[in-house]
């Protein structure tokens, strides 16, 4: 089955191609049921590849499918090559899978839309494009994937082009976007220019020769790198864009925050491990960069009104755990923690897709309120993504970011303090989002209460799905018993040379079962404490957020407003490069440029009119400037 891999990418990219071509005269179920059923045969090929890999021996479990050769020219050698190890396998189940679940939930939440066959479009475009750039087994393919997710973030977040807010929303996450990719570019052509190979398979195997640990080659790579990471994946400081892109449809929130375009930088950095393992500063960049937005998002997270919002910032600050656990070298963490992320902010984002279906389209949590009764089945599913966001055992996230937050504490005990804190503003804001929403008195509007309903099954069934996996995704990992963290295991091989060097530079520690079940015990109780805490505000004394609010009215302004960074980009870099454009449309361009082609325009006319006075039409005019040019010519020659 390995060799079919490259059928994974390619059902997306049919059901783009029938749909785009012929879909015109399709119906509607029809579209959806295409572009459904083509990433759900993804699925389907993933998982007989991962059950045949799961038969292997753990040191026989890298294996690669090349396709053809795709451009060969001088050393440049780079095929359609597909790589399959356990770390894409569990990337392609992820982004085909819940991608699958994410589509089939599109089906209902768009059904009446007019561009409906173009978002389908869209959506098989946008996977296909993931599922290359996880399966590549070079950096040129990956790149191509990696481009790929940008131009279909840029398509699916502007879908309602016709809203300014929408089509801007679009362009920034673009242009955001193609700042990181500079630098991932060059660290690309460095890599070229280093290894003179692109795939990583050689990479690896020649890093220890290439590259000195901790030398300055090694650690400019990665960074160059890990700056297309911070914005793909939303990171301090090209985070921005991702908060604008709540203006798409909510199934392709689902999609970008969950399976799709912002795992790609955590992605990279995981596959990358052994060159991460060799540049100690870059590490501790990483680390120091994911520590810091998962706090700064969570801050944020706790003053929005916007439920998509609310998500959008958990977002980020979910993907800062998943980066300060690749910067602790726990990169197995990491990718444990991409996957059930995935799982809950999925069925988050889809829940609150439910709660806006029944509210003709309301975001605003302080006109909600009393829905759990009208919205039983989005209500729950909406309380056990919380429950596993926010780390409540047994659910998903409490595996995931329990295990992040040990291994921080190992590596340094202030990166823990930074994770605990951001864990606690983020169980008392989702908790705060759910009792907002679904509990307390209702404070719907006329409108939105008359249209009142829960989603149809087409919607709710998939948000069931999720939330089962949302309970159980974490089995996989459980800590302590050994032999039972199946998901480490099995990801043991991709990551065992990033960590022999890793422990070459550290003598090996050894911790406590003590200290372990310490820490996991008093990341429970802070899930605890803020659930308990948003209750308190929001359910038994709803008076006091205004009162705080009140008594801390400059910093809720500040926290509020995103610390004013969107503003100060645009003055620093947004205005200033329209200003500067300006003046060299009016200088340069008018008075130059212009001015250039103007004047020749007018010394050329002014030449023309003079020759006009010549040119009378009258035959002993012409008659008597030829006998003036003879005697010239014969007074010339006999002066001579």
């Amino acid at each position: 089955m390995t060799d079919l891999v490259w059928l994974i990418p390619l059902f997306p990219l049919i059901g783009f191609l029938i749909n785009g071509l012929f879909g015109r005269s399709f119906p509607e179920k029809l579209i959806g049921w295409i572009g459904s059923g083509s990433v759900g045969a993804s699925f389907v090929v993933a998982a007989l590849i991962f059950v045949e890999l799961v038969g292997m021996e753990p040191a026989s479990r890298s294996l690669q499918k090349v396709v053809y050769t795709w451009m060969l020219s001088g050393d440049l050698n780079v095929p359609i090559g597909f790589l399959v190890d356990p770390l894409s396998m569990v990337m392609l189940l992820v982004v085909s899978g819940v991608g699958c679940i994410i589509h089939i939930y599109s089906i209902g939440y768009m059904h009446g839309e007019v561009g409906f066959r173009r978002y389908f479009c869209y959506l098989n475009l946008f996977v296909f494009a993931m599922l290359i750039l996880v399966s590549a087994n070079n950096f040129l393919l990956m790149f191509v994937g990696w481009e790929g997710v940008g131009l279909c973030s840029y398509l699916l977040i502007g879908y309602y082009y016709e809203k300014k807010s929408a089509s801007d929303a679009g362009k920034k996450a673009f242009v955001v976007n193609r700042v990181g990719d500079f630098g991932f570019l060059l660290g690309i052509f460095l890599i070229f220019v280093t290894f003179g190979t692109l795939t990583f398979t050689d990479i690896f195997a020649a890093a220890p020769q290439k590259l000195t640990q901790g030398g300055e080659l090694v650690t400019l790579i990665t960074l160059l790198l890990f700056v297309g990471a911070t914005g793909k994946s939303a990171q301090i400081p090209l985070y921005t864009w991702l908060p604008d892109a709540m203006e798409g449809p909510t199934p392709v929130s689902a999609l970008i925050h969950a399976a799709t375009m912002v795992t790609a930088g955590v992605y990279m950095v995981a596959r990358l491990s052994l060159l991460y393992a060799m540049a100690p500063i870059s590490m501790t960049v990483v680390a120091v960069i994911g520590g810091a937005t998962a706090f700064y998002a969570a801050t944020i997270g706790i003053t929005q009104f916007d439920i998509k919002r609310v998500l959008a910032y958990s977002t980020i600050s979910q993907l800062g755990y998943m980066f300060m656990a690749c910067g602790v070298g726990a990169f197995a963490s990491g990718i444990f923690h991409l996957m059930t992320h995935a799982f809950f902010k999925a069925l988050l984002f889809m829940a609150a897709g439910s709660v806006m279906h029944a509210l003709s389209g309301e975001l605003d949590m302080r006109r909600m309120g009393g829905l759990k009764k009208e919205l039983p089945h989005t209500h729950w599913t909406y309380l056990f993504g919380t429950l596993a966001i926010a780390g409540i055992v047994p659910f998903a996230g409490f595996f995931s970011k329990d295990e992040i937050l040990f291994y921080a504490f190992e590596r340094n005990a202030g990166f823990w303090i930074i994770g605990a804190v951001a864990a606690l503003m983020t169980s008392f804001y989702m908790f705060r989002s759910v009792f907002m929403t679904f509990y307390g008195r209702p404070r719907l509007t006329p409108e939105a209460a008359h249209h009142l309903h829960e989603s149809p099954p087409i919607m709710t069934v998939p948000l069931m799905v999720l939330a089962v996996l949302s309970l159980i995704g974490g089995f996989v990992g459980i800590p302590i018993f050994e032999g039972w963290h199946k998901f480490g295991e099995f990801l043991a091989p991709v990551f065992a040379p990033a960590q022999k060097v890793l422990k070459a530079g550290h003598a090996e520690g050894h911790h406590s079962l003590a200290l372990e079940l310490i820490l996991m015990g008093t990341s429970l109780a802070i899930a605890i404490v803020g659930w308990l805490l948003a209750k308190w505000m929001y359910l038994s004394k709803p008076d006091v957020p205004d009162r705080v609010i009140d008594e801390f009215k400059g910093l809720h302004t500040l926290v509020y407003n995103k610390y004013w960074i969107d503003e100060l980009y645009d003055f620093l870099f947004v205005n200033s490069i329209v200003n500067f454009s300006r003046f060299l449309w009016r200088r340069f361009d008018d008075l130059v440029i212009d001015g250039i082609v103007n004047g020749v325009a007018s010394i050329t006319l002014a030449w023309g009119r003079g020759l006009r006075l010549v040119q009378t039409g009258l035959v002993k005019d012409y008659a008597l400037s030829i006998l003036f040019g003879v005697v010239a010519v014969i007074g010339y020659l006999v002066l001579r």
